[in-house]
């Protein structure tokens, strides 16, 4: 084995390559760290500054999540004050009702045909201002003369300047071609519709980044002036002084008084047909106005707008609540004008939080860097992502919130951007840095991959797996001992590795199971210790292999350094297969499963040995005969263990167990025969409940494992087995495999064809055949009896051969093998059993005891003590 150069640190002497690889992960380690502190503030730093310059991106994306804010909220009811008077396809259809017949619909001859007659738009304003309607909005341009002639503007302009004080006429800002390019002029109504008493606004609305209309109209005349050469600039400022938006004139007229203080950007109330839309021709007809309008009273103290929402006109424009997910109708443009108007006369305008953009800078820098400082304080990549996207989703809550209720604009866009992007930086740069530190870990146990201790570690994580499946390449074909041929690696463990072996030395070549025991050592005392206790060991398992429920031992034998075990191999299946098949099983079957393995269990400690790992996994259900069968009884880590504990320098005590299935003194080093009836105990706890050992919770005054809620018909007899076969005092426990068949004798006897049948069509039971109501092929021979109990409950006597195992009643009829009925006698000393002929049928039914089994027993009742249950020693 070569050598490597070694240092002292008070710890023992370490390889020098692994010290250097761990002040590189350490270095990297650092550097990260930094790097992640580094890349945070960058961030912050970034989104702060964009925010601060308030550039057309942070715009774009905060008025989008403004519209995702308006949409979640949903419509809300609008002023009752506010009506749109609307030129829509109905109105514009009426002119087919007056050709039809323009006698009867003379009425609606001003609606003839589009566009309308200004008379049409009089005839409406002296109806609704005449019915009490408190002002009349035109969203519409009237700049060029009328296609009717002169009368028709002269019918409309006495209109206007008889209710001059209540009427607002639209102007607009539009851009023309110019020999010096694009100029912007205002387009006002004919001079002569207008007078000095004459209410203009302007209807401009201006398009945010994100393409919506937002803000009041006033800061389309902002931005204008913001891009317009220093010459024009004063003349639009003037015109700003002069000319009122649509909305503010509006509010004007209506006599409301707008907020003094408000914010620059719209309320939306909601998508399209939120206000109350009335056809313009209802106005005009005698019928509708009559009714639907109660004689123009339903425009009492209203402010109506004027405007088309017909598609042919594309009066339309993106704002919230429009050309969305949610939302796919646009919204017209006297709707928006709605919106504006509402908005001033209820007061509910939205505003900036912080309208300094600089300051909005200051707060998201600040809130950005607190947000970073609690991500990287997390260790773990995903365990800080996840503060990450907890913090950004309480940011975009209170956004939310405060936008809703306050109806206040706060940065929530960028911020909640940056933060996401942290957590998700940190969750790379984590999972980077993991990945190499895996990476150098791999590398380092790829060198020691043959190290017991390495493998160990290689079998407990899943992501390095495939460092075993090279090994497991590797091995294929490989013949040992000059014999037996790889075929596949079952398993690896941190003390020996486990592979399925073709035996080329037999007929067929059947599969055996190759146990290797690793011991990587230069000692040569460690190496002859460990090849005596490799013999010793042997020796066990080949004692233990003349039982018919546990594997033979087929050889053994050291090759090049190692020791190799060969045993039977088991077709079957595992209990832990059966118990995921099947959430939970009846008790009858629990209690031949604990009765089956208690058979095993009291040969196996006859021999000395205690198992020390039973569990599910290593308990096989033989395909052959559906019979129960004890593997794996850890040889490899027994031979470790004492080989570890022999070392002079050792100074702590290895445990060989399972978790959940190890008792207490098991788990201290210090097992006893018990330890095995603890931990099938808890297996037919498992069985019963259907729960995995460590999700059982603890009584924490007594320590008692709290199980029996969960099996609600269970029989108090068995359930007071079980507790005490899982009881966390060793000295409170059977002490033998025996004292547990004994108490569960009286159960076993009561089993019968009707519980059984219940069950017999189930095919997630694999009903065992070795019990002999159910198998009676199975019964034993009479001299394999050896042991009498008496049952004073019942009157009973029963039987149970060398190893334990229950065989019959003894006071029950069988029928005989020259098909004659009787009993199986017994001699007065009640010492062994005598049977005068051999028991090769099935039970019948049950009879009254002979007349002297019935003494026999009465004679052992004078013999009694206190206790329920009497064992007979065996007489050998």
């Amino acid at each position: 084995m070569p050598t490597q150069s070694t240092r002292s640190d008070g710890r023992g002497d370490r390889p020098a390559a692994t010290t250097y690889r761990e002040s590189t992960i350490l270095s990297v380690s650092q550097w990260t760290r930094w790097g992640r502190y580094g890349l945070a503030g960058a961030i912050a730093v970034v989104a702060a500054g964009l925010t601060a310059l308030d550039v057309g991106l942070v715009q774009a994306l905060e008025r989008q999540v403004q519209s995702f804010y308006f949409e979640l909220r949903g419509p809300v009811p609008p002023p009752d004050d506010v009506v749109i008077l609307a030129i829509d396809e109905a109105s514009l259809s009426q002119g087919e009702f007056y050709n039809s017949d323009p006698k009867r619909y003379a009425h609606l001859e001003v609606l003839q045909s589009w566009p309308w007659p200004r008379t049409a738009y009089a005839l409406a304003i002296e109806k609704i201002l005449d019915a009490g309607g408190q002002a009349v909005t035109l969203d519409i341009l009237f700049s060029s003369p009328s296609s009717y002639g002169p009368e028709d503007d002269q019918r409309f302009a006495d209109a206007l300047t008889n209710h001059a004080s209540q009427v607002v006429l639209a102007a607009q800002y539009t851009q023309t071609d110019s020999a010096q390019g694009m100029v912007t002029q205002l387009t006002m109504p004919l001079p002569a519709l207008r007078s000095p008493q004459s209410v203009l606004g302007s209807i401009n609305f201006y398009l945010e980044p994100n393409g919506q209309i937002h803000r009041f109209g006033e800061q389309f005349l902002t931005e204008l002036i913001r891009n317009s050469p220093p010459a024009q600039q004063a003349a639009y400022r003037q015109l700003g002084n002069t000319l009122p938006t649509l909305a503010e004139a509006t509010v004007q007229v209506s006599q409301h008084s707008s907020p003094s203080s408000r914010g620059d950007a719209l309320f939306f109330y909601g998508p399209a047909q939120t206000f109350t839309h009335i056809p313009f021709w209802y106005v005009l007809d005698p019928d509708t106005w009559d009714t639907y309008l109660q004689g123009g009273s339903y425009f009492n103290n209203k402010i109506v707008i004027v405007g088309s929402t017909a598609a042919i006109h594309q009066d339309f424009y993106p704002t919230p609540f429009s050309e969305s997910w949610f939302y796919r109708q646009a919204m017209p443009g006297v709707e928006i004008h709605a919106n504006a108007i509402a908005s001033l006369v209820e007061g509910r305008t939205m505003r900036s939080a912080v309208p300094q953009a600089p300051l909005r800078g200051m707060v998201v820098l600040l809130g950005i860097v607190g947000a970073g400082c609690l991500v990287i304080q997390r260790r773990q990549p995903l365990s800080g992502w996840g503060v990450a996207m907890g913090l950004a989703i309480a940011w975009w809550i209170t956004g939310y919130i405060v936008f809703v209720h306050g109806q206040l604009i706060v940065p929530t866009a960028i911020p909640v951007g940056a933060i996401a992007l942290i957590g998700f930086g940190q969750l790379l740069s984590g999972t980077a840095q993991e990945q190499l530190r895996k990476q150098q870990l791999r590398n380092t146990l790829k060198q020691y991959s043959a190290s017991p201790i390495v493998q160990e570690i290689i079998s407990q994580q899943d992501d390095l797996q495939d460092l075993l499946r090279e090994r497991e390449r590797e091995l294929a074909g490989k013949v040992l001992g000059s014999r037996y041929q790889i075929v596949n690696v079952l398993g690896s463990g941190g003390f020996s590795e486990t592979y399925t072996a073709r035996d080329m030395q037999r007929p067929g070549n059947p599969i055996c199971v190759v146990k290797q025991l690793q011991v990587k050592t230069d000692n040569p005392k460690t190496i002859r210790l460990a090849r005596r206790l490799f013999g010793t060991e042997a020796e066990t398992l080949e004692k233990l292999g003349h039982h018919d429920q546990i594997p033979q031992l087929m050889a053994f034998f050291e090759e090049a350094g190692d020791f190799y075990l060969i045993q039977e191999f088991i077709a079957g299946r595992s209990l832990a297969e059966e118990f995921r098949q099947r959430h939970s099983f009846p008790e009858f079957y629990v209690v031949d499963m604990i009765n089956d393995l208690l058979r095993i269990l009291g040969y196996v400690h006859q021999q000395g040995v205690i198992h020390r790992d039973l569990k599910p996994s290593n308990i096989i259900r033989r395909q052959s005969d559906q019979r129960l069968v004890l593997i794996d009884f850890g040889v490899a880590k027994k031979i470790s263990t004492q080989l570890a504990e022999s070392s002079s320098d050792t100074k702590f005590t290895v445990a060989v167990g399972t978790p959940g299935y190890m008792p207490g003194e098991q788990s201290a080093g210090r097992p006893h025969f018990n330890s095995d009836i603890y931990a099938l105990g808890v297996i037919a706890i498992e069985a019963l409940t259907g729960q995995n050992p460590r999700m059982l919770h603890h009584d924490s005054k007594t320590g008692t494992i709290l199980w029996k809620h969960r099996v609600p018909g269970l029989t108090p007899a068995f359930s007071t087995i079980i507790d005490r076969m899982v009881h966390h005092d060793f000295t409170q426990r059977y002490k033998t495999a025996q004292e547990v068949q004994a108490a569960i004798a009286p159960m076993i006897a009561d089993a019968d064809d009707t519980t059984l049948g219940e069950f017999e069509d189930d095919d997630s039971l694999f009903l065992p055949s070795h019990l002999a109501k159910r198998s009676p092929q199975l019964s034993p021979s009479p001299s394999q009896i050896r042991t009498v109990i008496s049952d004073e409950d019942r009157d009973k006597l029963l039987a149970f051969d060398a190893e334990g195992t229950t065989i019959i009643p003894l006071d029950q009829t069988v029928t005989l093998e020259d098909g004659a009925e009787g009993t199986v006698p017994i001699e007065e000393g009640l010492t062994e059993p005598i049977v005068t002929q051999p028991l090769t049928g099935h039970y019948g039914s049950t009879e009254p005891s002979a007349p002297y089994l019935n003494q026999a027993v009465e004679q052992q009742d004078t013999q009694a003590d206190d206790e329920d249950t009497h064992l007979w020693p065996t007489q050998d």
